[in-house]
């Protein structure tokens, strides 16, 4: 069984995010600009959620996927909060809050799952 993390393992911004439905400032995550080939797992749980193959530089401040690694990693909401109507995305595994997702994204999706870095881990192949 997993071990999920909470207020006890995670940081005051890093437990905002994931759990409290935060956003980090955009342009300030470690993942924005970064390009190793590997996979980017949940923060929270360690479960797998986009490869790097899927990332691509959206220009909106914070590391842009356009496709899951696969369906059932990740779930979809729909957020009204802040006076717009977004979808929000959280962990399929542990239900911790990630991002949003757009459909400005590029083919072969269509889709941009905009992400929290602070949400992410990575571990390179």
């Amino acid at each position: 069984m997993t071990k999920i993390k909470g207020k006890q393992e995670l940081s005051s911004e890093q437990y905002a995010v994931c759990w409290q439905q935060g956003t980090e400032r955009p342009f300030t995550g470690k993942y924005l600009y970064h390009h190793d080939t590997g996979l980017y797992h949940c923060l929270c749980c360690g479960h797998p959620l986009f490869h790097s193959e899927s990332k691509f530089d959206s220009g909106c401040g914070w590391p842009s996927f356009f496709r899951p690694i696969e369906q059932g990693s990740l779930h979809c909401l729909e957020d009204d909060r802040h006076g717009m109507v977004r979808t929000e995305v959280r962990c399929g595994y542990c239900d911790s809050h990630l991002g949003h997702v757009f459909n400005d994204g590029p083919q072969p999706t269509g889709l941009r799952y905009c992400i929290n870095s602070i949400a992410l881990d990575f571990k390179g192949s």
